[in-house]
């Protein structure tokens, strides 16, 4: 299997965040903004869980 380029987006699928956003329409750039979230969101908690000295990301971590 094929190594995934870093740039790949992380949100896959629209209709879970349509389902999420039940009285609100989702603009498309909605989209770049969540997954830009999201990356940040594991960089923290990658941080979190290397400080505490491991190496598996948790819930707690976010």
């Amino acid at each position: 299997m094929a190594k995934q380029s870093k740039t790949a987006e992380l949100i896959v699928s629209k209709t879970r965040t349509k389902a999420a956003a039940k009285k609100c329409n989702v603009s498309s750039d909605f989209y770049a903004a969540l997954d830009r979230k999201v990356r940040e969101m594991v960089a923290a908690a990658e941080t979190r869980a290397i400080a505490n000295k491991r190496k598996t990301l948790k819930p707690q971590d976010l």
